[in-house]
């Protein structure tokens, strides 16, 4: 495990998908951070959240699962070596570090895995939290995709693309 402020990070296990179902349906439901149906059930829910290639992990404070990550490679073949990462957090995690774990550790799990940077493709502009946290951990909006996703408040409100390099040499193939 590993994680910092009390917050530590582990692969998710099957074991854990009741609590991380917990943590995605009001997230999907409120329909205002990810594309993803906000009447999709817990097995769909799940089993996108775990499909590959990415690998699911999360994180516990006080012997509770308080949030949720799933790191890969954003894109096969030539977009193999940049990573990709959602993450969500329970609402009882806000302001205890939880999201900020959980982006530490997948910036430090894909290096660790060979991947040389880190792209968000679709972050909702209106998410000032997230970007925010996300600016802080050293990624650039790199992209702005105006009125693509559809807010069930505001209507159409853009999507960002945020972008980190994670190694140093980009050089190499």
């Amino acid at each position: 495990m590993s994680g910092s402020g009390g917050v530590a990070i582990r692969p998710a296990r099957p074991d854990d998908h009741d609590a991380i179902w917990d943590i995605l349906r009001p997230v999907y439901r409120a329909g205002e951070t990810y594309c993803m149906p906000r009447d999709v059930d817990r097995d769909e829910a799940i089993r996108d959240w775990f499909a590959a290639p990415f690998s699911a992990f999360v994180a516990v404070a006080d012997g509770r699962i308080l949030g949720t990550s799933h790191v890969g490679a954003n894109r096969p073949a030539g977009g193999s070596h940049v990573a990709n990462a959602s993450f969500a957090t329970h609402p009882d995690a806000r302001g205890r570090g939880v999201a900020r774990a959980l982006v530490d550790h997948a910036k430090s799990w894909a290096a660790g895995q060979g991947f040389r940077a880190m792209q968000f493709n679709f972050v909702v502009s209106t998410n000032a939290d997230a970007v925010h946290l996300w600016q802080k951990a050293g990624f650039e909006v790199v992209g702005r995709l105006p009125g693509a996703f559809l807010h069930p408040q505001y209507g159409p409100v853009d999507a960002l693309v945020m972008f980190h390099t994670l190694k140093g040499d980009t050089d190499e193939p």
